[in-house]
């Protein structure tokens, strides 16, 4: 390589009149002492480039070798997770390109844990979910075989007491019905790809038919209904079922829950032009605030009131909550000495979605 180098530049300079008198210039100039000592010559030049050209190389060749080094503790590290450490970052920083590849892998680990916690929690989900439903059956089902075994054996006085265990068993059934009903609605909410059979409604006339369909429960719990929503019509685009399921739901709970309650208000109002407020609201016993953010969690029930006793089968606000999802929108409570509020946000046509806020 050297001898290549050398050979040409001698031909760049025999070929070049102006740069070989240059040269022979700078050689009478580089010159010193009463001998006339010269510190230049094309063996200095040759060994100086050459020289340069070693310097340049080994310091590529370290260069090169560094990014091998670099690249071995990343393969290393590779293997590693590979080996079942599925959790395990790289832990260790980079200079240059290696550095992206550090962290492609530490975010590919990231994802990989996240999605993992994700599996995990669906798993806890549908065990507990197993765990409450086998329960909450299993208490009515008792009673039902109970009650049925007196009539089966014939343990019973008179006639008024057969009635009163065939209707005890009747009611436990209808128990047992509603909650296999709910949680069939709340497996089709909670489905991945579950669709909305969408149309154009009139919101404010859904919730004044709604209102008048409890206007009777209502005046058996001394409670009255009030109804605000615009005189004009207030159309949204929206499931109308599951819409009306939503409405049911909270009525019935305010009506179930709502203790010492003396009226129920449900209320809808335009925000802007892409966004609606629905509140249904009662003045009866608060919900504590420890359980504010627990209501919609499926079969909670706060234990001051929301007893099986009722009837609740638990699932009725977590049913609420996904079908206000659905429509891209959410739903919150809020809770005082005066009323218990739920308030939900929609988008007035389903292709936009509303900012969370409360």
């Amino acid at each position: 390589m050297e001898m290549s180098l050398y050979i040409l530049l001698n031909q760049l300079v025999t070929q070049n009149p102006g740069l070989k008198n240059g040269i022979f210039q700078i050689k009478m100039s580089l010159s010193f002492g009463p001998s006339n000592i010269r510190i230049w010559s094309w063996g200095w030049l040759f060994m100086a480039l050459a020289t340069l050209v070693n310097v340049a190389v080994v310091y590529w060749r370290l260069i090169r070798r560094y990014g091998q080094m670099q690249l071995h503790h990343i393969i290393d590290e590779l293997h590693y997770i590979a080996a079942g450490h599925l959790e395990h970052k790289i832990p260790f920083e980079l200079k240059g390109p290696m550095q992206k590849v550090v962290e492609s892998v530490n975010a590919l680990v990231e994802s990989a844990v996240n999605a993992m916690e994700e599996e995990r929690r669906i798993e806890r989900s549908k065990d507990e979910l197993i765990t409450n439903v086998s329960h909450d059956i299993r208490t009515p089902l008792t009673s039902i075989i109970g009650y049925l075994g007196l009539v089966e054996n014939q343990q019973y006085q008179n006639e008024a007491d057969l009635l009163k265990y065939t209707h005890t068993a009747y009611l436990k059934a209808g128990q047992m019905k509603a909650l296999v009903d709910d949680l069939f609605e709340y497996t089709k909410i909670n489905q991945t790809g579950a669709k909305l059979n969408l149309g154009q409604l009139d919101l404010g006339a859904m919730i004044e038919q709604l209102g008048a369909s409890f206007e009777l429960e209502a005046q058996k719990k001394q409670m009255k209904i009030k109804i605000d929503v615009p005189v004009e019509p207030l159309m949204i685009e929206a499931d109308g079922e599951k819409l009306a399921r939503v409405f049911n739901n909270l009525i019935t709970n305010a009506l179930k829950y709502g203790h010492g309650g003396h009226q129920i208000v449900l209320s809808a109002q335009q925000l802007s032009a892409k966004e609606v407020k629905i509140v249904v609201k009662n003045d009866g016993e608060p919900i504590p605030q420890a359980s504010l953010s627990q209501v919609f969690d499926r079969f909670y029930r706060v234990e001051s009131s929301r007893s099986k006793e009722t009837g609740g089968t638990g699932l009725g606000l977590a049913i609420t909550q996904g079908i206000v999802q659905m429509h891209q929108g959410y739903i919150y409570v809020t809770s005082d000495e005066t009323w218990t509020s739920f308030i939900i946000h929609l988008p007035l046509t389903n292709q936009h979605q509303v900012e969370m806020r409360n």
